[in-house]
């Protein structure tokens, strides 16, 4: 018998840019902030940036992961995932 190793809780990622005007994500966790120059974004894989202007989030889900957006869409950048539990006391004291 195999067994087949499954993510709890983990949705896959993926990103959709139209003409740099729509963009879809799916894997999105959370929204942390946004306005018309900048959306950031969380996914499994890291924290996703958008930047542009005039954007807009046309639909946020989070049960389902997805995201989407229009505007003038100048970069799409990601930053690693934080690790939860790791500050600077539990350096100090391990």
């Amino acid at each position: 018998m195999t067994e087949e190793k499954k993510t709890v809780g983990k949705v896959p990622h993926s990103v959709i840019l139209e003409n740099r005007k729509n963009f879809t994500a799916t894997g999105v966790s959370n929204v942390d902030s946004f306005d018309e120059q900048t959306i950031v974004a969380y996914t499994d894989l890291g924290e996703l940036i958008v930047k542009g202007r005039n954007l807009h989030i046309n639909k946020l889900n989070i049960e389902t992961g997805e995201l989407t957006l229009d505007g003038e869409i100048a970069s799409l950048s990601y930053a690693e995932p934080q690790s939860t539990g790791g500050g600077l006391f539990s350096k100090l004291f391990k």
